[in-house]
């Protein structure tokens, strides 16, 4: 009597374990959904993983908005920490991070970040769009800051160097020159909380540049006063980008996230 009550038993309850899972504190739960940015990119249709490279005088958190978005529409990213000491450093890091990620990947940079990218993603297959925000995009052997004098900006009588080369942005001039658009509380404390630039990056070249080969968008800040909108048009038209113009500072992706975060969009399908 008692085996065949055991036998009815087991009939009865096995079919609800077998869609069930055991959680770690031992009660039963259902077995959660396993779609995810991460496992859903052996798909075909699976979105380009997304990193993300900071430019001067700040770090990966001012992407804070775009990668929210991004990450609401599915995508995986990452926002590479460079420590702006030296164009050969930020480039080995850079490059890490795209290597580690899986299938397909859009790289982004904005300011300086668009040389860093310019070098990092060169000769990877992997990578299939780049996109520039307001960004340096040097060629092959050529200096970051070759054309700075041909197209001149107000960031550089704003320049501050400590004794060790590295510079900072005036905090008198900082929003005037970087951040116009967003409000005066941010940015006290994106100058009070600025990471400095070593000088001698803008004598630093690629020897190889990625745009060359990898199809390119841009996008132009009309009212950047950090770097002058007709050097950012002249990079774009030399790599022949996909162009948007957006009238906002040089921190548009911070003043208008959603604008990128469409341009990023567009690179990725």
């Amino acid at each position: 009597m008692m085996r065949r009550w055991r036998a009815t038993l087991r009939a009865l309850v096995a079919p609800v374990i077998c869609g069930m899972t055991i959680a770690a504190h031992g009660a039963p739960t259902r077995e959660a959904p396993r779609a995810s940015a991460r496992s859903s990119r052996s798909s075909v249709d699976a979105l380009p993983a997304i990193v993300l490279v900071h430019g001067a005088f700040a770090d990966a958190s001012g992407w804070d908005a775009v990668i929210l978005s991004l990450q609401r529409k599915g995508y995986f990213v990452t926002a590479v920490q460079i420590p702006l000491r030296a164009y050969d450093e930020d480039v080995a890091i850079t490059r890490r991070v795209i290597e580690a990620q899986q299938g397909p990947v859009v790289v982004v940079g904005h300011s300086y970040g668009g040389a860093v990218i310019t070098s990092a993603a060169a000769m990877n297959p992997n990578v299939k769009g780049l996109v520039y925000v307001a960004a340096f995009a040097p060629d092959g052997g050529e200096p970051i800051g070759a054309f700075n004098e041909k197209y001149p900006s107000a960031l550089g009588a704003a320049l501050r160097p400590d004794s060790a080369g590295f510079l900072y942005i005036d905090r008198a001039k900082f929003r005037d020159v970087f951040a116009k658009d967003l409000s005066e509380s941010q940015t006290r404390v994106m100058a009070a909380t600025q990471k400095p630039l070593n000088g001698s990056v803008f004598a630093a070249s690629p020897s190889v540049a990625a745009w060359h080969t990898v199809p390119t968008w841009y996008v132009v800040a009309q009212e950047d006063r950090a770097i002058n909108p007709n050097l950012e048009r002249y990079f774009a038209a030399r790599m022949k980008a996909n162009t948007t113009e957006v009238k906002a500072s040089h921190v548009v992706f911070m003043s208008h996230p959603e604008a990128i975060v469409g341009v990023i969009d567009l690179a990725s399908h």
